[in-house]
């Protein structure tokens, strides 16, 4: 846990301006460094603000760090990022899953190249027009690259205003009525730090389990700790046990070790990645022979011990993996690639664990798999 340093704070106020100011004083003192944030009194760039809140969507700080490095490192600005290929984009964000958030990711840098001169809009309702931007992202831009009075609502925001105004109605049908609590508390000055303000105090202070009220710099204004309610906001909808999906992959090798893949659909789960072949997904294991009718060749297929298990959103999945190796490569659809090309393939972390599940004695092509991505050099 970061370490906090103390300041002092006015009695409450009752007033709006009393909570903004005595977060941005908190701000001040204990804001978070990050890769992407300008220093203070530095501008911020747009393209950073938003390839980190693109690459934040449903991911940690901790686990983008490095891919947001080497994505600036490769592509250092809007029209960089627009003239690389789909399929070199997925390739560096493997392994951050969600991977519609890169395709729109590209199709948005081609668009404000394209339509907007490689500026970016300078406000929430035009930049919301970009490919894969929502309202909390397009306020997240707008208010930290642009100063914006608008307020960015991402789960550390929610947090701490449900506290903050003791809603007890649960997430995510709250979500308008807590950005509605919000938009007066933002600043005419500095709404840009205040966002980034809330998102600091929920990741620092007003964390999920066991906040520490003690050092909070709006604990004299909280009402949810007021009436001992705090820690159990905001309050959410149970969420459904997700099924269990079953199924088999196929793991085709050349002489050389080349692995044959295909490419998934554009839109939908896993959209425009790489695959070995895959059989149907369905609530159990397909028997051997059933299994081998749905491999993408005829050959010598082999069933190796137990299975890859992933978690999606919203289902399980386990995989058996076959593997079967070839003198001379049959014809598909799909391509083969070759050992040195896997590091850059745009295969998304289940694909990965099934590969290394078929290919477990192929030490130095593991250690190619499990890598994170890295620029080009």
């Amino acid at each position: 846990m970061p370490s906090v340093k103390r300041t002092h704070h006015r009695r409450p106020l009752s007033a709006k301006a009393s909570v903004s100011g005595d977060l941005l004083v908190w701000y001040d003192v204990n804001r978070r460094e990050l890769a992407w944030r300008a220093k203070a009194g530095e501008r911020c760039d747009p393209y950073r603000v938003w390839l980190s809140e693109i690459m934040l969507q449903q991911t940690t700080v901790a686990a983008i760090a490095p891919y947001y490095r080497a994505f600036l490192q490769r592509w250092p600005s809007v029209k960089h990022l627009a003239g690389a290929s789909q399929d070199e984009v997925l390739g560096a964000w493997a392994g951050l899953g969600y991977y519609s958030r890169a395709r729109n990711l590209h199709r948005a840098a081609n668009v404000v190249v394209k339509e907007w001169g490689a500026a970016f809009p300078t406000n929430s309702a035009e930049l919301r027009t970009l490919p894969g931007i929502g309202a909390y992202t397009a306020a997240a831009i707008a208010s930290i690259a642009f100063s914006e009075r608008v307020a960015a609502m991402d789960a550390n925001a929610e947090r701490v205003v449900a506290r903050l105004f003791a809603v007890e109605e649960p997430l995510p049908k709250v979500r308008a009525r807590l950005a509605a609590l919000a938009t007066p508390l933002v600043p005419e000055q500095r709404p840009g730090d205040f966002a980034q303000a809330l998102m600091d105090l929920g990741s620092m202070i007003c964390v999920p389990k066991r906040p520490r009220c003690g050092g909070c710099p709006l604990a004299a204004h909280c009402k949810g700790r007021a009436m001992g309610i705090a820690e159990d906001l905001p309050r959410k909808v149970a969420k459904a046990a997700r099924p269990l999906k079953r199924g088999a992959a196929f793991v085709a090798l050349d002489a050389k070790g080349a692995v044959y893949l295909v490419r998934r659909a554009e839109e939908g789960l896993l959209g425009a990645m790489l695959q070995p072949p895959l059989g149907p997904w369905t609530e159990k294991f397909p028997k051997l022979s059933v299994a081998v009718e749905e491999a993408p060749f005829i050959g010598d297929w082999v069933k190796k011990p137990g299975f890859v298990r992933h978690g999606f959103t919203h289902f399980q999945l386990e995989m058996e993996v076959y593997v079967a190796r070839f003198r001379r490569r049959p014809n598909g659809e799909g391509r083969w690639f070759a050992a040195e090309e896997m590091a850059t393939a745009a295969l998304p972390t289940v694909m990965k664990k099934v590969i290394a599940h078929a290919l477990d004695e192929h030490a130095p092509l593991l250690a190619r798999l499990s890598s994170p991505a890295r620029p080009a050099r």
